[in-house]
């Protein structure tokens, strides 16, 4: 890979090193503001209603109330046809997303985060779940977070622009493609109510690497429970497909010595993608 003197410049500004070149000593020693806030706990589920009065039987039953036009949205339904998710084109499962129910958090979000980038590109960065940002925008990664992340990848000549040359082009997605209120972790039920959606967008792009951000997106691909820094620096596979994990962008906002390891699991992500290049011909 060459890199251009602005290339090798924008990395010294964020204290990073060209990819194949001695890491500096004081890497990544900047610093970024704008994080979003820090997610808030869980509030206590509702204690269980009391059982209703059975009615006399000796008593004529009032008639049943008209429904009010300003009532609530009917609640999340579990129902999504796996096989119907399996076969659907782009289009169509960003349809099905934007209309999905499967759970609770279709009744708090603004819009669906579906995903973006290159259809054909060579590269997937999977995330955790929308923030703030995400909900109102409905594009994964914004706000300080996705800027960071779009200086790492820009530093390895890559963008998640959705033309050009797929071997430099980035796919993002969301482990959810719904935030979670006071962007909470989200529950196990939300993150296998999304998981088919996450599954068909791999299918379709087919990458030659993934790139696992944060935790979330490790217990979705590599059902591990295991901290992050336990497994990054390693190739794993996801059906086949090579899969490096690293930190989320958020948590290297606040955690700045992290930055260098980050940046070593994307020239790890970079060497792999380039192999796999190779060896396509």
């Amino acid at each position: 890979m060459s890199w251009t003197e602005r290339q090798r410049a924008l990395l010294g500004a964020m204290g990073l090193r060209v990819w194949g070149e001695t890491a500096p000593e004081h890497a990544l020693a900047t610093s970024d503001a704008g994080l979003e806030d820090a997610a808030a706990p869980a509030s206590p589920s509702d204690p269980d209603p009391a059982p209703p009065r059975p009615a006399a039987p000796e008593r004529r039953r009032a008639p049943a109330p008209q429904a009010d036009a300003a009532s609530p949205p009917p609640r999340a339904s579990p129902a999504i046809d796996l096989g119907a998710v399996a076969a659907m084109e782009w289009p169509a499962l960003r349809e099905a997303v934007a209309a999905c129910r499967a759970c609770d958090l279709c009744q708090t979000r603004t819009q669906t985060v579906f995903g973006v980038g290159h259809a054909r590109a060579h590269w997937m960065v999977v995330g955790e779940a929308p923030g703030e940002q995400e909900d109102r925008q409905g594009e994964p990664f914004v706000g300080a977070a996705g800027q960071l992340l779009d200086r790492m990848l820009a530093a390895l000549q890559l963008s998640r622009a959705d033309d050009g040359d797929a071997a430099s082009r980035v796919y993002i997605a969301n482990t959810l493609k719904c935030r979670p209120p006071r962007n909470r972790n989200p529950s196990a039920e939300e993150l296998h109510a999304c998981e088919p959606f996450l599954v068909r967008q791999i299918e379709l792009l087919r990458p030659r690497i993934i790139l696992a951000m944060g935790r979330f997106a490790v217990q979705a691909l590599l059902r591990s429970d295991e901290p992050v820094g336990k497994l990054r620096g390693r190739v794993h596979r996801y059906q086949g497909v090579p899969l490096v994990v690293t930190y989320h962008p958020a948590y290297l906002l606040r955690n700045l010595p992290d930055k260098a390891r980050a940046w070593e699991d994307l020239c790890l992500a970079a060497g792999v993608a380039e192999a796999a290049a190779e060896a396509a011909g």
